[in-house]
């Protein structure tokens, strides 16, 4: 398994570290390139303006129907999150004071609070998809993108407070959804901050993985995570024509699947720190 305390040198990947030199000390300033790039992107969608929610958002292609359930695919395809948050927990929650968890638990916890809450939010919205319901869906989304960037960060940079990280993004997380209600409500809504919350694991993730050289297996489940949930935001958009094309699934439903399988690569990244070592 991987035990941080007792691998002093973190394996690395040349492709990851070709920015800072792979082998070599990482330069100072280079510690600061995250900070700099989220603060950089906050003040572009400052810059930018509002960013509204497409008209025929609400209007999905699925048309299944079971058990007397509208838009089965799309309700019933959540129940992996659930599955795969109950996994994180149980195989996660029991080790969370070990060195290879500890720092980051509290930000893992959150996510996979958040992933499990998912599975209920989405599915009460796909029942009968409006704005209202849509709240419920989004939320539980950003606290799980808000518990993911505090426990890479606790993972990549121990000493930090993370249990305080935990909180204050999940409040940022909860403030991102109810400005979306509220402009929504207000005829003027603005997607920003909910986008904001999504957009930065995706950048800072595999910057803080890089920088502090984080193990090479906890780089490959995320990235894999990562690439999967491009793929799922591809077929989001691309809903109708997927359902036109195959029949039997619609975009939506296969964003489910395919996301589904993203988070299970991260719950199964941060299991397997806890299985044999390999040599």
């Amino acid at each position: 398994m991987f035990n941080y305390a007792m691998e002093p040198k973190m394996q690395t990947s040349p492709c990851l570290d070709a920015s800072i030199g792979p082998g070599q000390p990482v330069k100072p300033w280079i510690k600061y390139a995250p900070m700099v790039i989220a603060v950089g992107i906050t003040v572009m969608l400052a810059v930018h303006g509002r960013i509204a929610q497409p008209l025929h958002y609400n209007e999905f292609a699925d048309g299944s129907a079971a058990f007397g359930i509208h838009h089965a695919g799309d309700v019933f395809s959540n129940a992996g999150f659930a599955l795969v948050a109950i996994w994180g927990w149980l195989t996660l929650r029991p080790r969370r004071t070990s060195d290879q968890l500890r720092a980051g638990w509290p930000g893992y916890r959150l996510f996979l609070i958040g992933l499990f809450l998912t599975a209920f939010g989405s599915g009460f919205y796909h029942l009968a998809p409006d704005n209202a319901r849509l709240i419920w869906d989004r939320l539980p989304i950003a606290l799980a993108c808000a518990g993911l960037l505090v426990g890479v960060r606790g993972d990549t940079q121990p000493g930090l407070k993370t249990e305080i990280e935990a909180i204050v993004l999940g409040f940022a997380a909860v403030a991102s959804v109810a400005w979306w209600a509220y402009t929504d409500r207000s005829g003027a809504d603005d997607l920003r901050p909910y986008l904001l919350l999504q957009g930065l694991p995706l950048v800072l993730i595999p910057l803080w993985q890089a920088i502090h050289r984080a193990p090479r297996a906890d780089r490959i489940a995320f990235a894999a995570a990562m690439v999967l949930y491009v793929l799922a935001k591809v077929a989001e958009v691309f809903d109708h024509e997927i359902a036109n094309a195959l029949g039997f699934v619609s975009g939506h439903t296969l964003k489910h699947l395919i996301a589904t399988t993203a988070t299970a690569a991260i719950v199964w990244g941060l299991t397997r720190r806890f299985s044999a070592r390999s040599p």
